[in-house]
């Protein structure tokens, strides 16, 4: 991958000073405007190739869009809720948190409401402050033997469920993407939503909040729960339905809830927080002096990571980015650019192509399927945004322009052993195909059109592209019109005849300025500079 440039970052958050060190230590440099409007940072972030925010600032389109030069947002801490990650990839920018900073702390934000929940702690001084002595009012229960539900096997699910198994209680969860066999390692049993509702006698929830969790606690499910389950939200405001949540509360389905979230923050609906069944936080998931540090300088290094080409670390969007990293890889980034040049110089404007697909050949070229992909469509959709289409935006471009994209990939003859790239290109129901390599170091072109090459194309330079009728005198008439043009040859390569024609590729001297010169000596002509 290129490196990133990225000389200046603002900061518009309290951020740990460490973070700030780290960056300036590797050249560089950090402004911090804290408490900007939207209207100031949008004034100001045009100046800058990097932004780096917490929670409060709420990274819309408007903002993203009125920077010049944004390379990277950076969010000190997990989830990206504020930051509008569809438009920053439209416009080609990493959007990068840090998912294992505040793991720790949330994880035992979250034990501690479950104890406050089973012995009514904060109530109970709530009650001593007041003058009150009421020892029978304050009545709890023992965790031990309890059946504890964790929504979301993550980091800090799998730290909650180690720390509440201290106290005996039993562990069971769900957990789309961690496999069962995995959490079972940490003393979690998994099994369906609808299983686990109504063996809960504690409910904790630790997913992202995004359709498929949204309300994912509602009149439904707390139905099928326990009477008197008590529940915990220390993830994401939205998860749990706020309204159902209250009238669980009130019938008494819902024994007590412990809420550091909301679905608005601050709540401006104070019923739930009222409730004398509800504990609350204003948000302190993440709040305290260590999460803020490891959070603050793990933005700091994963940005130097990557602008060193050392690591990708936290990046929520340009899945093709991940293989980047690998040092080869520049190499089949610059053969599939090149790729989607050559035949992006076959694509007549009032002819565009409808169709890509992208098939990597050799099992080592299994993990840059992606990335491929990208590079691809980097070179085919060249000058065709205003934002210039790079290895985070190119996918999302396409779908805008209404390119389907197929991806393939095959581990090939293990007798052949080759390893190739072929780009596929559709233009209104007629297949242009072009074939690719890596060799010595340098990309190549393998195969054109169904024509290959006696010895592969370097993919450098100034390149002609002729199809023209096999001749023996091919060349020597090839070489006088160009000449005639002024424009020299610097190399030549012809593929082998297929029904009477054969392509052709000259490396030039510069570009031809009118390709309708060669009309009398070829039957097409396509000229690249890669």
């Amino acid at each position: 991958m290129a490196p990133v440039s990225i000389k200046r970052i603002l900061i518009s958050e309290s951020v740990d000073q460490g973070c700030k060190r780290i960056l300036q230590e590797n050249g560089i440099q950090v402004t911090e405007k804290l408490n900007m409007t939207k209207d100031e940072l949008i004034a100001e972030i045009k100046d800058y190739d990097g932004l780096i925010v917490r929670s409060a600032t709420k990274v819309t389109a408007e903002i993203i869009n009125a920077a010049d030069n944004l390379k990277i947002i950076g969010r000190a801490g997990t989830g990206v809720d504020n930051v509008n990650v569809d438009a920053a990839t439209k416009k080609g920018v990493i959007v990068m948190n840090t998912p294992s900073g505040n793991t720790i702390s949330a994880a035992e934000l979250t034990c501690a409401m479950i104890m406050s929940l089973s012995r009514h702690v904060p109530q109970a001084v709530m009650s001593m402050k007041a003058g009150n002595w009421d020892r029978k009012k304050f009545m709890g229960s023992e965790l031990y033997g309890k059946v504890l539900g964790i929504v979301g096997l993550g980091r800090i699910g799998k730290e909650v469920a180690a720390r509440m198994q201290s106290f005996g209680m039993k562990t069971i969860g769900y957990d789309p993407i961690t496999p069962p066999e995995v959490s079972a390692t940490w003393g979690v049993e998994q099994m369906s939503l609808e299983q686990m509702w109504p063996l809960c006698d504690y409910i904790t929830v630790h997913t992202p909040l995004m359709p498929s969790t949204t309300g994912l606690l509602n009149d439904a499910s707390f139905a099928k729960c326990k009477k008197g389950v008590k529940v915990v939200n220390c993830a994401r405001g939205g998860i749990i339905d706020e309204a159902a949540l209250l009238r669980a509360l009130e019938s008494g389905q819902c024994g007590g809830a412990g809420l550091d979230v909301f679905e608005e923050e601050p709540p401006t609906n104070r019923a739930l927080v009222e409730h004398c069944h509800v504990i609350s936080c204003p948000h302190l998931g993440a709040s305290t002096g260590e999460a803020q540090a490891r959070c603050g300088q793990d933005i700091g290094t994963q940005i130097v990571d990557l602008l060193k080409g050392k690591a990708l670390t936290g990046a929520v969007n340009g899945q093709a980015l991940a293989s980047s990293f690998f040092p080869e890889s520049h190499l089949w980034i610059r053969l599939g650019e090149a790729l989607g040049a050559v035949l992006r110089s076959r694509s007549p404007s009032n002819l565009p192509f409808t169709q890509v697909e992208i098939t990597t050949i050799g099992e080592s070229l299994k993990r840059f399927s992606d990335l491929l992909s990208s590079a691809t469509l980097m070179g085919l959709l060249k000058d065709s945004s205003k934002n210039g289409p790079n290895l985070i935006n190119a996918l999302t471009i396409a779908e805008e322009v209404g390119i389907k994209v197929k991806k393939n990939h095959s581990d090939g003859a293990p007798a052949v052993r080759q390893t190739a790239c072929v780009i596929d290109l559709s233009i209104s129901g007629t297949s242009f195909k072009a074939t690719g390599s890596v060799q010595g170091e340098i990309p190549v072109l393998v195969e054109l059109a169904g024509s290959r090459f006696w010895q592969p194309v370097p993919l450098s330079g100034n390149l002609l592209f002729l199809k023209a009728a096999s001749a023996p005198l091919l060349l020597s008439e090839i070489a006088g019109v160009l000449a005639a043009a002024g424009v020299g040859i610097e190399s030549f390569t012809a593929s082998a005849a297929c029904d009477g024609d054969q392509w052709c590729c000259v490396g030039l001297s510069s570009p031809l300025s009118d390709l309708s010169v060669l009309k009398s000596v070829v039957n097409e002509a396509n000229q690249v500079s890669v």
